[in-house]
């Protein structure tokens, strides 16, 4: 339902993600003030300013009110599925003997390229639904399985028009640098050369880009053809983000770092060094437990380091049909608890506040004065339910923009 435009949202147990100094910015009996879809004022009750007294109120009957989740780590616009390979990892193939076998990412371009747009729309509409219906507000949409220029385009349109149809902002990313298209086996360069810069720009002309990702890893792109790509979205303007040290170390963490990356994902063999060098460009160290369940990997992601060194850490679904056909932010929280050892107010920072900042986005992932007025309300009593839960959707309701 639409609410009104200026109201108090009261009867609450706020968890801000904005106080550093108090386990979750939790404040108790608390209200937030909204007009306009924007937050204007954020407290105790006993401490609302006068000018507030009298705007309509809106009772959440004592319930926990957190940010909007973020999920800033996706790929949910594809085409076909990948069970089958599912079936052979459990056979003892690894992820990188199905990559190399003509499986993997490749697999999916046949099948994205076949799909029209509206196909694709409506595909990735009940895996975003999904993610709504567990309190998300922003969704990255990546591109990156269709690996020519029409198809890189048409990902990226369909991404846009998932947030025409469901009430979510959708940031977009470029991943043309995820794989080499068949017809361009064996010749990596002339595929960043010849198709995936040339696409980046087409796809930038058309408005359809917020960033720009890349996968360096011993089965995709080297440091250096990577930072060609880096290059043309430094001259467009566009911020860098980098999936690296998924599957072994091959130095992408330090380029993405030197790029001030918006954030640098999976990381799981990533150094204390590449910690340093994170934290000194201020990248966000975006932690994908989905992928690291579903290959079944054992190089767990330095979260020590990133602690260490002050690297935030985000938490996503990385939803994908390959390696994280996970669709839930509420199971990425308690996987990031469970497998590897983040608390859970780090877990829950990790899907608001630090998720936020690995999209760009300072006006979203907490609640405070000046920020965006996307909230969700939980039918639980503390913060940590929400990673506690395995399997369970406690939301009451979702908040966008000010609306129910």
């Amino acid at each position: 339902m639409n609410s009104p435009r200026s109201y108090l949202i009261c009867d609450a147990t706020l968890a801000t993600m904005a106080d550093r100094d108090v386990p979750y910015g939790l404040i108790r009996d608390g209200i937030v003030a909204v007009k306009d879809g924007s937050i204007q004022w954020v407290g105790p009750e006993d401490q609302l300013p006068e000018d507030y007294e009298n705007w309509g109120r809106v009772s959440m009957g004592g319930r926990l009110i957190t940010p909007g989740l973020v999920d800033c780590h996706t790929h949910i616009v594809f085409g076909g599925n990948r069970a089958l390979e599912f079936e052979m990892r459990l056979n003892g193939a690894s992820y990188e003997e199905v990559a190399r076998a003509g499986g993997g990412i490749v697999s999916t371009v046949s099948a994205t390229r076949e799909a029209s747009l509206e196909q694709l729309v409506q595909g990735a509409l009940p895996r975003l639904d999904a993610l709504i219906a567990e309190g998300a507000t922003v969704v990255e949409v990546k591109s990156g399985y269709g690996l020519g220029l029409t198809t890189e385009l048409n990902m990226l349109r369909a991404a846009r028009r998932l947030g025409e149809l469901r009430p979510v902002t959708v940031k977009t990313t470029f991943l043309g640098a995820h794989a080499t298209p068949g017809e361009y086996k064996g010749r990596d360069d002339d595929y960043i050369d010849q198709v995936c810069i040339p696409a980046l720009r087409a796809a930038f002309a058309e408005g359809l880009v917020d960033a720009v990702d890349g996968f360096c890893e011993n089965i995709a792109f080297s440091p250096a053809q990577i930072e060609r790509v880096f290059k043309a979205a430094q001259e467009l303007g566009l911020p860098v983000k980098l999936h690296a040290e998924q599957l072994s170390h091959q130095g992408g963490t330090a380029l993405a770092a030197r790029y001030g990356a918006l954030s640098v994902d999976h990381v799981e063999y990533a150094s204390e060094d590449d910690a340093r060098a994170m934290a000194a460009a201020g990248s966000v160290a975006v932690i994908l437990p989905g992928a690291f369940y579903t290959i079944r990997e054992t190089q767990m992601p330095p979260v020590d380091h990133f602690r260490t060194h002050g690297v935030p850490m985000a938490l996503a679904t990385d939803c994908n049909p390959g390696s994280s056909p996970l669709t839930s932010l509420l199971l990425t929280m308690n996987m990031g608890c469970t497998l590897f050892r983040m608390t859970p107010e780090e877990a829950l920072a990790g899907v608001t506040r630090n998720a936020a900042r690995a999209l760009g986005l300072a006006d979203r992932g907490q609640i405070a004065e000046g920020m965006r007025a996307d909230l969700a309300v939980w039918d639980v009593e503390t913060p940590g339910e929400l990673a506690y839960r395995i399997g369970f959707n406690p939301l009451y309701t979702r908040i966008y923009e000010g609306k129910q």
